[in-house]
C-alpha cells in the first residue's frame, strides 16, 4: 500500500486481489453524532493524501458509521449506513474485561481487527454473523473483504 507518512489509516483491509477495499478509522468518543463523525472524517481526508476505497468506516464503541461506493469518496458526505456497535463489540469487551468507556484506543483497534477478521475469514457468513451484522452482507462489504487481507496500520 503506497501512503505518505501522516496519512495512514488504523486499520485497512485489501480485497484477495491486493487492492484496497476498506479503511477503517477508530475512535473511543463515545456519542459522536453522524455529523460529528461525518465532519471528523471531512477532516482527516483534508489534511492527509489517502488511497481511496470503495468502503470506510469509522468506529466508535457505540456507534459504526459506514461510507461505501461514491460516497466513501467524498469529502463531505454523510455516513450511508450508521449502526449500533454494542452488540457487536460487546462479546470482544467482555471478553477482554473491559467497557466501552473505558477502553484504550490501541484495545479497540485489537477488538475492532478481530472483528473484521471474523469477516474477512468466514466461509458462511449467513451463519456465522448473528443478525445485528448482516448489514455487512447486504451493503456487499462481506463480499468485497472474504479472503482479503488486514493491515494494522501504526502512525509512524
Amino acid at each position: 500500500m503506497v501512503a505518505s507518512l501522516g496519512s495512514r489509516w488504523d486499520l485497512s483491509v485489501d480485497n484477495r486481489a491486493g487492492q484496497l477495499a476498506l479503511v477503517v478509522e477508530v475512535k473511543r468518543k463515545i456519542g459522536a453524532s453522524p455529523q460529528w463523525a461525518a465532519s471528523l472524517r471531512s477532516n482527516i481526508l483534508a489534511h492527509g493524501t489517502f488511497p481511496k476505497a470503495p468502503y470506510f468506516l469509522m468506529v466508535f464503541p457505540d456507534q459504526f458509521y459506514l461510507w461505501t461506493g461514491a460516497d466513501a469518496q467524498l469529502d463531505r458526505s454523510e455516513p450511508t449506513y450508521t449502526t449500533d456497535a454494542r452488540p457487536i463489540l460487546q462479546p470482544y469487551l467482555e471478553r477482554a474485561g473491559v467497557t466501552a468507556e473505558k477502553i484504550s484506543s490501541q484495545s479497540l483497534e485489537l477488538i475492532v481487527e478481530s472483528w473484521l477478521r471474523e469477516i474477512i475469514y468466514s466461509e458462511n457468513p449467513h451463519e456465522d454473523l448473528d443478525e445485528s451484522q448482516h448489514w455487512v452482507i447486504d451493503l456487499g462489504l462481506h463480499a468485497a473483504l472474504a479472503g482479503g487481507k488486514i493491515e494494522h496500520e501504526a502512525a509512524a
